[in-house]
């Protein structure tokens, strides 16, 4: 918004491309793969899963984002949860063995929370699609009404990302939203920024 590149009429089709050629391909696929993983008892497959999201992400913000947010993340559930998968990931992750980005983090708790796998990508996608209306109400592309409109008309879209998220492999993890590549970049490097990424 702030280099002219968004309106209010081109808000619904970003984020329906952040959601079927970003996020959907990158963070659900990996919150699912890890939940799976983690479900299974495997924790080096979350270790991998979670190197390849990371090597993924190719800005600085958004690298530095991903894993600050996944170790609070970490850390919070293992204080609610108390569960020994969370705190031994966590464990992993102090000890630099992991990256423990936001999306794997996410996969493990609610995995050891035994929250289904279908539920733990729809909910991470619609908390997403909630955190883009309030980035898009900040930077006033839209007012209140219209942002719940533009949550509620995610549904569908967050139905199909998930149905895709649970169908693909670890290979297949990874973002083509060039446009939002480039402009996190550039935010990245801007004088006055609105967000930390």
């Amino acid at each position: 918004a702030q280099a002219g590149a968004v309106d209010p009429a081109s808000l619904p089709l970003l984020l329906e491309d952040l959601l079927l050629h970003g996020v959907g391909p990158a963070d659900a696929t990996a919150l699912a793969l890890a939940h799976r993983a983690t479900a299974s008892g495997d924790p080096a497959a979350v270790v991998r899963i979670d190197e390849h999201l990371l090597a993924t992400k190719l800005g600085r913000e958004m690298r530095q984002a991903a894993t600050r947010t996944g170790r609070q993340l970490l850390d919070l559930g293992r204080e609610v949860f108390g569960r020994p998968e969370i705190g031994d990931y966590l464990d992993r992750v102090v000890r630099r063995e992991a990256p423990g980005t936001q999306a794997v983090a996410a996969g493990v708790i609610y995995a050891a929370t035994g929250v289904p796998v279908r539920q733990a990508v729809a909910a991470d996608l619609f908390a997403f699609c909630v955190s883009f209306a309030g980035a898009a109400l900040r930077l006033r592309l839209t007012d209140h009404r219209t942002t719940q409109t533009l949550i509620r008309g995610a549904a569908p879209l967050i139905e199909r990302t998930v149905e895709a998220a649970l169908r693909r492999e670890l290979d297949d993890v990874g973002a083509t939203v060039f446009a939002s590549d480039i402009m996190s970049g550039r935010h990245e490097r801007a004088e006055a920024r609105l967000f930390a990424s």
